[in-house]
C-alpha cells in the first residue's frame, strides 16, 4: 500500500513504472501533435474555439498557447516550450520533439532495467558536450545584411510560404536596421498595423508611423508635403474643472460672458500653435503644418485649425505619442507657452488613406526614423493573424542574430554533427552512464529526420545519406527539403539562432531528467472547498 493512501485515503497516485509511462506517453502525444509542423514543408493546423473562430497555423508557439491541454506532463512541456519561445523566439517545435524522443530513448533502456539516474548523468555529460560542439559549428561575426536576411527567410520560410517569406524577411530586416541603436534594439519601437485590404504580398515598411485615425475636419487638408510636426499633450477643448464647484450669476449677459471667457481661453492656446505655424511656415515656402494631440480638440478648434490649412488629430494613442517623437523627431511638449521650432518633428509626407469607415493618416518619409511600422494587408482576419505571428519571429530572429555576433548553419547539420561527434565521447566514458550519451544523440536525430518526412522523404534513407556524407565532409551538412539530397547550409543560406540552440540543449535536457526521475505522480492537492 503507497504511503500517500495513509496519509490521505482519497488520493490517486501511480507508481514507479507506471508514473513513468504516463510521463512517456503524454510526451510522445504532444510529440505527435507538433511533429507535422518542423521545417519549411511543414503542414498546417487549424485550430476551432469554443466560439467557432477558426485559426489557421503551423507556429508552435500560437499551438501551444490556443491549444486546451488537460494532461499535466504535456502541459509541462507545453508551457517549458511557450517560456523558451518567450527568451528567445523560436523553437518551440523543436523543445517538444526532442523532449519527446530524449523520454523515448530512454524507455528502451529503463525497460531492460536500467536505473534512470543513470541515464540522466549520461544525459547531462552529453548536454555539456553538445554546448561545446555548438561553439565549435557556429559561424561567428557581425552579420551583414545578406546574413540577416538569410536569417530572416530560415525563420519565416517554416511559418508562410515561400514567396511571401521572402518578401517579409526584406521588409523586416530593413525594420530593425532603421531602429538600431548604439545601446541594443528595441523592437517595440517597430510597430505592427493591420489593415485588412488587398493580398497579403502588398505588405509594406513604412519609413515613419501610421495613426489608425484621421483628421476630424471636412476641411482640412488631405494630403501634405514637407510637414512640420507638433506632437502636445495640451487639452484643446472645454473641461469640467478638476474640483466640484459653482458659478452664481444674476443675469444671462453674466453666463454669456462666463462662456465667452471659457471659449477665449481655448482660443488663446490655438492661436499659439497658429502663432508657430506661421513662424515656420511662411508662405509660399512649400512647408505644411500637422498637429497631433493626445488630448481633445474641439469643433471651433478644428475651424480655427483647418482655416490656416494645418491637419488636427486629436486622441492619438499614448505609444503613437512617444514612437513620433522617435521616428519625426522633435519633443513632445505638454503646454503651448514658450514653443520654439526646436520641439517640432519632421515628415517629408502626411496623408489621409480611408478604407471602408476606417481612416488611417501615414506620416512618412521622416529623415532618420527610430521608429518604423510594418503594414500588414491581407484579405481576411486569418491571414493577417498568421502573417503578423511570422513577423514577430522573423524580427526576433534579426535581433538574436545582431545580439549573438554569431549563427549556427541550419537544415539539421548541427544534429548531424553533434550526433557523429558524440558517438566518438561514448567511448571514452566508462560506466553505464555510456548508455544515457547514446539515448541523447539518438533523440538529436529527430530534428533532420521530421524535416525530411515533413518533406516527404525517407527518414532512414536521409539519415544514412547526411552521416556518410558528414563523416567525409569538411564543413556542416544538412537536408535539402527541395530534393532529398544534402546540402551545404551556409552555401545555401540557411541558418539557425544560436541563443535558441543553446537553450533548447538546456531547457531540453532539464525537463527530460526531471520527467524520468519521477517515481510517483500523486493527486493529493489541497482542496479549494474547505470544509
Amino acid at each position: 500500500m503507497a504511503a500517500i493512501s495513509l496519509l490521505n485515503p482519497k488520493a490517486e497516485f501511480a507508481r514507479a513504472a507506471q508514473a513513468l509511462a504516463v510521463n512517456i506517453s503524454a510526451a510522445r502525444g504532444i510529440q505527435d501533435v507538433m511533429k507535422t509542423n518542423l521545417g519549411p514543408k511543414g503542414t498546417m493546423k487549424m485550430l476551432v474555439s469554443g466560439a467557432g473562430d477558426i485559426k489557421i497555423t503551423k507556429d508552435g508557439n500560437v499551438l501551444l498557447h490556443e491549444m486546451q491541454i488537460q494532461h499535466p506532463t504535456a502541459s509541462l512541456i507545453a508551457r517549458a516550450s511557450t517560456a523558451m519561445d518567450d527568451a528567445t523566439g523560436d523553437g518551440t517545435t523543436s523543445t517538444v520533439l526532442i523532449i519527446g524522443e530524449l523520454l523515448k530513448q530512454a524507455e528502451n533502456y529503463i525497460s531492460e532495467g536500467v536505473h534512470p539516474r543513470v541515464l540522466t548523468e549520461g544525459m547531462i555529460k552529453a548536454r555539456d558536450k553538445a554546448l561545446e560542439l555548438l561553439e565549435k559549428i557556429k559561424v561567428e561575426g557581425k552579420p551583414d545584411r545578406q546574413r540577416l536576411y538569410d536569417m530572416a527567410t530560415t525563420s519565416l520560410r517554416t511559418k508562410v510560404d515561400r514567396k511571401l517569406a521572402d518578401q517579409m524577411a526584406d521588409i523586416c530586416v530593413d525594420a530593425v536596421l532603421s531602429i538600431q541603436r548604439e545601446d541594443g534594439i528595441d523592437l517595440h519601437m517597430v510597430e505592427l498595423m493591420e489593415m485588412q485590404h488587398k493580398t497579403s504580398t502588398e505588405t509594406t515598411l513604412v519609413k515613419g508611423l501610421v495613426l489608425d485615425h484621421g483628421s476630424r475636419h471636412p476641411d482640412m487638408p488631405r494630403k501634405v508635403e514637407n510637414a512640420y510636426i507638433l506632437t502636445c499633450n495640451v487639452s484643446m477643448e472645454y473641461e469640467k474643472s478638476e474640483v466640484n464647484s459653482g458659478f452664481f450669476y444674476k443675469t444671462a449677459e453674466e453666463r454669456e460672458k462666463l462662456a465667452l471667457a471659457e471659449r477665449d481661453f481655448i482660443e488663446q492656446r490655438v492661436k499659439k500653435v497658429i502663432e508657430l505655424k506661421r513662424k515656420v511656415c511662411p508662405p509660399g515656402s512649400g512647408k505644411s503644418f500637422v498637429v497631433i494631440n493626445q488630448k481633445g480638440i474641439d469643433p471651433f478648434s478644428l475651424d480655427m485649425l483647418a482655416k490656416e490649412g494645418i491637419i488636427g488629430l486629436r486622441r492619438a494613442k499614448r505609444r503613437n505619442m512617444e514612437r513620433l517623437s522617435l521616428a519625426c523627431g522633435g519633443s513632445a511638449v505638454n503646454s503651448v507657452d514658450d514653443m520654439t521650432e526646436d520641439v517640432l518633428g519632421y515628415a517629408g509626407s502626411v496623408y489621409e488613406y480611408v478604407l471602408g469607415e476606417n481612416k488611417y493618416t501615414f506620416v512618412e518619409d521622416c529623415k532618420n526614423p527610430l521608429s518604423v511600422t510594418i503594414l500588414i494587408k491581407g484579405p481576411n482576419k486569418y491571414t493577417l493573424t498568421q502573417i503578423k505571428d511570422a513577423i514577430h519571429d522573423g524580427l526576433r530572429a534579426i535581433k538574436n542574430s545582431i545580439d549573438d555576433g554569431a549563427v549556427v548553419p541550419g537544415a539539421g547539420a548541427f544534429e548531424i554533427f553533434a550526433w557523429q561527434e558524440l558517438q566518438k565521447f561514448k567511448d571514452e566514458i566508462k560506466g553505464k552512464s555510456r548508455l544515457g550519451i547514446q539515448a541523447f544523440a539518438e533523440a538529436l536525430l529527430i530534428i533532420p529526420k521530421t524535416i525530411s518526412i515533413n518533406s516527404g522523404f525517407d527518414a532512414q534513407d536521409m539519415i544514412v545519406k547526411l552521416q556518410e556524407e558528414c563523416r567525409e565532409s569538411i564543413g556542416p551538412v544538412g537536408v535539402n527539403v527541395d530534393s532529398g539530397e544534402v546540402l551545404q547550409p551556409v552555401d545555401a543560406g540557411i541558418f539557425d539562432n544560436y541563443c535558441v540552440k543553446k537553450q533548447i540543449l538546456n531547457s531540453c535536457t532539464i525537463i527530460a531528467s526531471n520527467l524520468l526521475l519521477v517515481d510517483e505522480i500523486m493527486r493529493a492537492g489541497m482542496s479549494s472547498l474547505k470544509g
